[in-house]
C-alpha cells in the first residue's frame, strides 16, 4: 500500500518541484519531512514537475515506505507531517492506494490556472502570485482572446506551444476547456487537458496576450497549430502566474 496525498505550495522560493542537488526543491523538503515522520527514508513520487516560481493549489504525490507498511492512518498523516513542513508547503489531504497505482501514469487530466494582474499600478499583495501586465486589456481584447482560445480546444498537435528541445513521445494533446475570465483587474485562464507539454500553458497565455494586443489575430491560431513552429506562437508568460490547480484520476 501507499499514501496518496494532495499538497499546496508557493513556488517562489523553490528551484522547481523535482529534487536537485544543492538547491531547495519541493520534493527535497517533502523527503525530509516524511523521513522525520516515519523514521526512515521513503519513496516520494510527484504527479508532475513544476518550474521555479510556479505554484500548486492541489498537486498530488505518493509516499511509500520501504516495507510497504502504512503505520499512520491516512486521515491523520497531514497533521502528522505538518510540523515538519515549512510555511510555503502544506499537505492537506491523504488516502490509501494499492501498489498498482501510479501517481503520474494514472493521471487522466490536469487543470492549470494562470493569473494576470492587469492594472496600471502594481499591487504588492499580488507580487509573485500573478503576472503584472500594465497594458490594459479592454473588452474587445478579452473577446479576441476568447475567440483565439476556442481554436485551441479539442485534440491538436501542440508542438508550436511547447518549449523547444522537450523530449516527448507525441505532441498531441486534448484540451477539454480553455476559459478566459475577468474579475476586476484580475484575468484568470483555466486550462484542462489530458496532459500538457513543457511550458504549454505559459506559451498559450503569452500568445493570447499578443492576440489582445492585436499582434496575432484569433483566426491565425489554426495556422500556428498546423505549422508546429514555436517561433510563430507568442511569448512565454512568466512563471509566477501559473498554478497546478487540480489532478484527475479515474
Amino acid at each position: 500500500m501507499k499514501y496518496l496525498m494532495k499538497l499546496r505550495y508557493v513556488g517562489t522560493d523553490f528551484c522547481g518541484s523535482q529534487i536537485q542537488p544543492n538547491v531547495r526543491t519541493v520534493q527535497g523538503v517533502l523527503n525530509q519531512a516524511f523521513t522525520a515522520v516515519f523514521g526512515t527514508v521513503c519513496r516520494v513520487t510527484s504527479c508532475s514537475r513544476t518550474d521555479s516560481g510556479v505554484h500548486a493549489n492541489a498537486a498530488t504525490l505518493t509516499v511509500e515506505l520501504p516495507d510497504g507498511s502504512v503505520p499512520i492512518p491516512a486521515e491523520k498523516l497531514p497533521l502528522a507531517v505538518s510540523p515538519h513542513l515549512p510555511p510555503d508547503v502544506m499537505v492537506f489531504d491523504a488516502c490509501l492506494r494499492d501498489d498498482t497505482f501510479h501517481v503520474r501514469h494514472d493521471v487522466v487530466g490536469k487543470e492549470y490556472v494562470y493569473l494576470i494582474h492587469n492594472a496600471c499600478l502594481r499591487d504588492p499583495f499580488m507580487r509573485d502570485r500573478a503576472w503584472f501586465y500594465p497594458r490594459r486589456i479592454d473588452d474587445a481584447g478579452l473577446a479576441a482572446m476568447r475567440a483565439a482560445a476556442a481554436h485551441l480546444v479539442g485534440k491538436h498537435d501542440f508542438a508550436a506551444f511547447m518549449a523547444q528541445g522537450s523530449p516527448v513521445a507525441t505532441t498531441e494533446r486534448t484540451v477539454r476547456y480553455l476559459r478566459v475570465e475577468r474579475a476586476g483587474d484580475l484575468l484568470r485562464f483555466s486550462a484542462c487537458a489530458d496532459g500538457f507539454l513543457y511550458n504549454m500553458v505559459r506559451i498559450i497565455v503569452g500568445t493570447l496576450t499578443e492576440v489582445a494586443a492585436g499582434r496575432i489575430a484569433p483566426d491565425e491560431i489554426p495556422g500556428i497549430l498546423a505549422s508546429r513552429d514555436r517561433a510563430r506562437a507568442g511569448m512565454t508568460a512568466p512563471p509566477e502566474g501559473l498554478y497546478l490547480n487540480a489532478v484527475f484520476y479515474e
